[in-house]
């Protein structure tokens, strides 16, 4: 796969391929695909975990870039459930990044 495909486009592709696989309301949809967010950033949580070895029982089990690939599906996931919530989600995180970036920045 191309490393330099447009996340925005590629996020409305797997959100219409999401929506053809699904048989349920919009909201509860919706509501599902914002909760996977919480669930993606468990997965974030686990791999921390593993990557220092902190579970006696399992040791290292996760690397750093099993750890970077975690963040990468909470962002995915995110992009999607915003996408689900609006079509104008592009607009949307860019007026809001642009918003912390100048009260950060």
């Amino acid at each position: 796969m191309n490393s330099d495909l447009p996340p925005w486009p590629t996020i409305d592709r797997l959100t219409d391929w999401l929506d053809a696989a699904n048989d349920r309301p919009p909201e509860e949809e919706l509501l599902l695909r914002i909760l996977k967010v919480s669930e993606e950033a468990g997965e974030v949580a686990q791999a921390v975990i593993g990557a220092k070895g902190q579970n006696p029982r399992k040791g290292v089990s996760h690397s750093w870039d099993d750890v970077q690939a975690e963040l990468c599906d909470v962002i995915i996931t995110a992009m999607t459930a915003l996408r689900t919530l609006t079509p104008e989600a592009e607009k949307v995180f860019g007026a809001h990044l642009r918003k912390v970036a100048e009260r950060c920045l």
